[in-house]
């Protein structure tokens, strides 16, 4: 591949695009795309174009490009290959104070972890280290993802 990708675009990819979104590495162009369930659908299925509004065109094309090259793309990395139970897990365990590793620790454990582990996060005054961590686990994630994959990122 010539082209090289920005690894924060791989980045947003895993923070905020899950469910019935997908996202593709383009290897010829470098470009990531994002696509609908539906709009793969009415890629495939040839639906007639005057039915979407002119923004998701843009994208059923994408989709059509995608389907009939599919050998060109590689599907990114999500949020579930960031595993953020480990996460807060891992951060809780990183901080030096006994106290306050014991107390973000305990709060994830049980039903409610993500709640908890956000109000204990504010209580301590620790959100903006959390913070730095989760954008450093994410990525080394889209590192990993573009080294495992022969993909050159620029920052």
């Amino acid at each position: 591949m010539s082209q090289s990708v920005r690894l924060s675009e791989i980045m947003e990819v895993i923070e905020i695009f899950s469910g019935e979104l997908s996202s593709y590495l383009n290897k010829r162009t470098g470009e990531v795309i994002t696509l609908s369930e539906e709009e793969i659908s009415a890629a495939e299925e040839g639906d007639d174009m005057d039915d979407y509004p002119e923004w998701q065109r843009e994208n059923i094309l994408m989709a059509r490009d995608f389907l009939n090259n599919e050998e060109d793309y590689l599907g990114l990395p999500t949020k579930d290959d960031l595993d953020e139970y480990c996460l807060m897990e891992k951060f809780g365990l990183s901080v030096e104070d006994p106290k306050t590793s014991d107390i973000l620790y305990g709060a994830i454990k049980g039903k409610g972890a993500f709640r908890r582990f956000k109000d204990a996060l504010h209580r301590l005054n620790l959100t903006n280290e959390w913070y730095a961590y989760r954008e450093a686990a994410i990525r080394q994630v889209a590192i990993d993802w573009c080294e495992l994959n022969a993909i050159n990122w620029q920052d």
